[in-house]
């Protein structure tokens, strides 16, 4: 087998040389795609045999073929197994939110907050809250008819609604839990899921209102009209009065948030008052003093840790969610049932196409692809933030799907931060990767044609302006968290 250095360079290139093939030319669905491509990364993978950890922990010897096989069953098992539930519960929140009028009834408050002539500013931060939970594509067919209204009632800056649309999803499609990619990255990275969530909250923040301006100006470039003549959206005729109060609106997303947060929170207050001298902190051990000391708040955490797991949190949220749905729309539980499943199903095959890349990605591993990245680097002045924002960028550009940019690239630049020092915490290479796989979405990535058909915009007109903003939303990205990692190393 070939063993020189650069060899998983070379695999690396014909698995995604394969990918983009696959898709663009043969037309396979994404999921194939995905796998066949983990099929030919592990082929072409210098290896005469692979040790793979059996169901009963134990490891077993096999040879090349059958070793890939087993290597990509078990990459896509083990990706599953950390996002199923997870996207399948972020699945039904989103469909319950709409259904029942919650997410009308956060944006309209929005609006009053920011008033009409602050619309665009308005849709840009009631998507980026109410999309934590809600995949990109099902986002904007949520709010895409609330633009269309503002359009109809004040009379221009379409493109300014659709664009802010498209700012606040992004974003948080790139950088929060419990979407697909970030769910990978943080499982990947080894980071905490609370703190990536504030990291990717707090990260996308100031990006998001760089890139208001940029919504702003692609509206004064162009002026894109309201097709369709037949737009009537009953939710914004409906008074304010029959839609859900504000609070029941928010829970079904801010409770999964809090209690995820809280569980992170009990991690560093353990970890600060318990972990070596040196790293102690006064206000850590005083809270963990006032919990009854290492009985009383170790069994407060056992609690705590439960209901904060992502999959209970989301859970919780989720059953919120149907509660608020099933009182304000008098619902049964034979209609419930029958709404649930369609985005049950949409889920499935999310988590079909995400555990796929899991296994591309893992399969990349084994094929030392990451190793060779750090060797290609050993001795050159390269700033990691930068190389993980790079081949996320590349990987995106080439095949199309964020969330496969962010698997691929997770899987090569983990292998580096085991032997590397940062100087910063890991949580900045998360955002560099998520920020990475933003960028330049065109004609191979399903949200540029979510975006052009639901919108009504022309291809010319689509990349005009959503593919500008998805590379402004990149860089400021980028440019954002390379001066945090220096002013707030977080190490």
């Amino acid at each position: 087998m070939t063993s020189a250095w650069w060899w998983p360079f070379v695999v690396l290139a014909v698995s995604v040389l394969f990918i983009i093939a696959a898709i663009s030319w043969m037309r396979l669905h994404a999921f194939v795609a995905l796998l066949l491509a983990s099929l030919v990364a592990g082929m072409l993978a210098s290896r005469d045999s692979w040790v793979v950890v059996g169901k009963d922990g134990k490891e077993v010897v096999y040879t090349h073929w059958v070793g890939v096989v087993e290597l990509i069953a078990k990459g896509l098992g083990d990706t599953a197994r950390d996002i199923a539930i997870s996207i399948a519960l972020a699945s039904v929140i989103g469909m319950c939110l709409m259904e029942s009028g919650a997410a009308d009834k956060v944006v309209r408050r929005f609006l009053k907050v920011f008033g009409e002539k602050r619309a665009g500013w308005a849709l840009l931060w009631s998507t980026y809250i109410l999309s934590i939970p809600i995949f990109f594509d099902t986002m904007f067919m949520l709010m895409v008819p609330l633009a269309k209204a503002l359009r109809v009632r004040t009379g221009k800056d379409y493109l300014l609604y659709l664009m802010c649309i498209c700012c606040g999803g992004m974003i948080t499609h790139a950088l929060t839990i419990p979407h697909p990619g970030p769910i990978a990255m943080v499982d990947t990275l080894q980071i905490d899921i609370g703190l990536s969530l504030i990291a990717g909250l707090l990260g996308g923040l100031l990006p998001a209102a760089i890139c208001y301006g940029v919504c702003v100006l692609l509206n004064s470039w162009t002026v894109i009209p309201l097709r369709d003549t037949s737009f009537n959206d009953e939710r914004s005729q409906k008074p304010e009065s029959e839609l859900p109060s504000f609070f029941w609106s928010i829970m079904p997303v801010l409770l999964p948030i809090l209690l995820i947060g809280l569980s992170s929170l009990f991690r560093v207050i353990s970890d600060g008052a318990t972990g070596p001298e040196d790293r102690r902190a006064a206000w850590c051990i005083s809270l963990y003093q006032a919990f009854g000391g290492e009985g009383g708040f170790n069994s407060i955490r056992s609690v705590v840790d439960f209901v904060g797991h992502k999959n209970i949190a989301l859970l919780l949220g989720a059953a919120v969610a149907i509660w608020v749905l099933a009182k304000e729309r008098g619902f049964g539980k034979e209609k419930l049932e029958s709404l649930i499943g369609p985005p049950l199903e949409t889920a499935g095959m999310i988590i079909l196409i995400t555990s796929a890349g899991g296994a591309f990605g893992g399969m990349l591993r084994a094929a030392r692809v990451g190793d060779a990245v750090k060797t290609a680097a050993e001795g050159q002045s390269i700033n990691l933030i930068v190389l993980s924002f790079v081949v996320a960028l590349v990987i995106r550009i080439a095949q199309g799907s964020a969330t496969v940019s962010m698997l691929t690239t997770a899987s090569m630049i983990a292998p580096m931060l085991t032997s590397m020092e940062l100087g910063y915490s890991t949580l900045y290479i998360y955002l560099a990767i998520g920020f990475g796989a933003s960028a330049c979405s065109w004609m191979n990535d399903s949200g540029f044609w979510v975006v052009s058909r639901l919108s009504g915009m022309t291809q010319k007109e689509t990349l005009q302006s959503w593919t500008i903003l998805s590379t402004a939303i990149a860089f400021s990205g980028l440019i954002v968290t390379l001066i945090a990692s220096v002013l707030l190393p977080l190490a």
